[in-house]
């Protein structure tokens, strides 16, 4: 997989948005102004692709004991998120492209009511 896929996969979401609030590199997905992913866009340079993505707590560690690619969230509440190394022997695409689907539905489910219907109306 390489970025242009990832950020294709992540910004053809609905209401989803793009920043870099932190620094030049790190690339962050939001929807309705909720970060749901996000990359080092120097660790891709480097060949050390990886997201991290927000995963519900039991299956985070379900996907933990299940696969070497997925790890506790770097520099991220280590409970709620998973670094997800791409391009590796037990994390295929469609996994990577299931767990980011995971991650935009609980923020999605975690937004109020009234942020839902302005998602359901863009």
């Amino acid at each position: 997989m390489h970025i242009e896929q990832l950020r294709d996969f992540c910004i053809s979401k609905k209401g989803v948005t793009e920043h870099f609030p932190f620094d030049e590199v790190t690339l962050v997905f939001k929807v309705m102004h909720k970060m749901f992913a996000l990359s080092s866009l120097v660790s891709w340079e480097k060949g050390e692709e990886s997201i991290n993505l927000k995963c519900n707590p039991e299956k985070a560690l379900e996907l933990r004991a299940d696969f070497d690619g997925i790890n506790p969230g770097w520099h991220m509440n280590k409970r709620l998120w998973n670094t997800v190394t791409i391009n590796t022997a037990d994390v295929s695409d469609t996994l990577v492209f299931e767990l980011i689907d995971h991650s935009y539905d609980l923020v999605v489910n975690g937004l109020t009511k009234k942020a839902q219907k302005e998602l359901e109306d863009l």
